[in-house]
């Protein structure tokens, strides 16, 4: 079990998101990096799908009360146990009484904004429609529908094997599959329904500038500000129809909008593009006020790309069974 001493707002429990329920109006919620929550239950013997906790506003700070092992992915915040340093992308022990501290991520080039920590079996908490996200919007799943609160006490779902095999860790997949244009990070997209319906300068100018992410962003959607609005080939009036994490919207300002884990499950507003789910983790450790680059691809692109991903956590994996840290976890477990 641990206590949270010291949160930030918007810091909640998620798991890889409440599939499956858009056709009720249910967004899908879930982790924002996937791939950092999937890891750090790989890390752990967890299923992948385990809940853990996001970590988006820093300071975090929390007691453990009982021996329990962790692991921590995501953005590398200067993450402390009892004052000691902790590698990031690795799974730790802590001891009864010992405290963790999460400080704000590192600065420079690939700079990721969102922490990981995963527990053994994942957090403990009731699943709703098949999920243990957080659904702020409508105040349930994960800790009573809400964020995290001082004095708040988190189980893990595991019992605690009696030791770790080992130490272990894992390279970033940021450094594994590196994909930046003119040093920003960026993220490739699938032309969508309305593209052509925009000006051929407009349709350049989305590939060729750099998008700004705004203040108004949030777990909702990330608003974009560039130098050259979007225009349309004349006004486009639409009904709502249904959208999905990724939808890139142009509302009539011209400013992008990418509907992000919590956004809503309909939307009027044209469509121009969509990330594309191998690079939407990405996305999610982006930082407001950073500039971003769009890359055209298409549609064998992002299957490649997906699969580029899933190389990479098979690759976690088999590095886990490995070192024999797998295997250890799981006959404790057993």
């Amino acid at each position: 079990m641990i206590e949270v001493i010291q949160t930030g707002a918007l810091n909640t429990v998620q798991d890889m998101g409440r599939l499956g329920c858009l056709r009720w109006g249910v967004g899908t919620a879930g982790a924002m990096d996937r791939l950092a929550l999937a890891a750090g239950n790989i890390l752990l013997g967890n299923d992948e799908d385990c809940a853990a906790v996001e970590v988006q506003v820093f300071p975090l700070r929390l007691r453990f009360l009982a021996d329990c092992d962790f692991a921590l992915t995501g953005a590398d915040g200067d993450a402390r146990l009892d004052g000691q340093p902790l590698l990031p992308w690795a799974a730790h022990r802590a001891g009864l009484g010992q405290e963790l501290h999460l400080g704000l991520p590192r600065l420079g080039p690939g700079r990721t904004s969102r922490s990981y920590l995963c527990l053994p079996g994942g957090v403990d908490v009731p699943a709703v429609l098949g999920s243990r996200s957080t659904q702020m919007r409508g105040a349930f799943g994960g800790l009573e529908g809400r964020p995290l609160r001082n004095g708040d006490r988190l189980r893990a779902a595991a019992r605690q094997p009696d030791r770790l095999a080992r130490f272990h860790g894992l390279v970033p997949p940021e450094q594994v599959l590196p994909l930046r244009v003119d040093g920003l990070r960026a993220l490739r997209v699938l032309p969508a329904a309305e593209y052509r319906k925009y000006t051929a300068e407009s349709r350049a100018a989305f590939w060729r500038n750099p998008w700004k992410i705004s203040m108004q962003s949030d777990r909702y959607g990330y608003r974009l500000a560039g130098d050259d609005p979007l225009q349309p080939l004349a006004a486009l009036e639409m009904r709502s129809h249904g959208i999905v994490p990724g939808v890139i919207q142009i509302p009539p300002d011209g400013q992008p909008i990418v509907q992000m884990r919590d956004g809503q499950p309909t939307g009027g507003y044209p469509k121009l593009g969509t990330v594309i789910e191998a690079d939407l983790w990405r996305l999610g450790q982006a930082s407001i006020g950073e500039r971003v680059r769009f890359v055209e691809t298409d549609w064998q692109g992002a299957i490649d790309a997906l699969e580029e991903t899933q190389a990479w956590l098979q690759e976690a994996r088999r590095q886990m069974v490995l070192y024999g840290a797998l295997d250890g976890v799981m006959e404790a477990r057993a």
